[in-house]
């Protein structure tokens, strides 16, 4: 398999705070990529290396081939599926709205983005009815499953997943976990997750690594 995405050299500090020294990581395509670490460990700050919303102080981001151009990042972000702890729906949007802004954005059909909108609520074992209704109407589970189907909307070769699943109940975790293996079966691409459990690395993952004294470590 390819190196899909690749972190060479990468040093970061806020101030006096070294974040990382000399950090290195290579992801290979439609895999699945964990990332572990404490909280204040730097993973988040990682995983937004990788779409461009942190730019390391040296070293060298590389997606797709290439490396990372700040000038153009908007591009690079469009085929980058993004999902944070949360979910990170807008509130004045339906869950249909939601879902479909990436499409929008990019200006898709609409016949794609409502037969792709059904065909993800079905993946993820949500009534079609649930398009009509508005984030303050579900519960945790159903706005995390919502953002996972707008992350993967466009099916980009590459999703990022930011401590999504680590407000949920573990019943609701779990079917979740499930559903997102679902989705990778079904249609398989990078992923890489970051998380402070280490259960749900293992579970998911096909490589994990994990950040301790501002190094990256491989434990699978």
């Amino acid at each position: 398999m390819s190196i899909i995405l690749s972190l060479e050299s990468i040093h970061q500090a806020y101030g006096e705070q070294v974040i990382f020294n000399h950090l290195n990581l290579f992801i290979r395509e439609k895999t699945i990529t964990a990332i572990l670490g404490k909280s204040g460990s730097g993973k988040s700050t990682l995983l937004q290396m990788m779409n461009g919303l942190v730019r390391p102080d040296r070293g060298t981001v590389t997606v797709f081939g290439e490396a990372i151009d700040y000038h153009r990042i908007e591009e690079l972000r469009l085929k980058i599926g993004y999902a944070v702890q949360g979910a990170g729906l807008f509130p004045h949007l339906t869950v249909a709205k939601n879902i479909m802004l990436p499409g929008i954005i990019s200006k898709r059909s609409v016949e794609f983005l409502q037969k792709r909108l059904i065909e993800l609520l079905e993946r993820v074992n949500l009534p079609h009815e649930i398009q009509f209704k508005y984030p303050y109407e579900l519960s945790g589970g159903e706005q995390q499953r919502v953002g996972l189907c707008r992350a993967v909307l466009l099916n980009p070769p590459l999703v990022l997943l930011d401590e999504a699943f680590s407000a949920l109940d573990d019943e609701t975790k779990n079917e979740i976990h499930e559903q997102l293996l679902a989705i990778q079966k079904a249609e398989p691409r990078t992923m890489v997750l970051v998380t402070h459990n280490k259960h749900e690395a293992e579970k998911l993952a096909d490589s994990i690594f994990q950040i301790e004294d501002k190094t990256l470590n491989k434990l699978r």
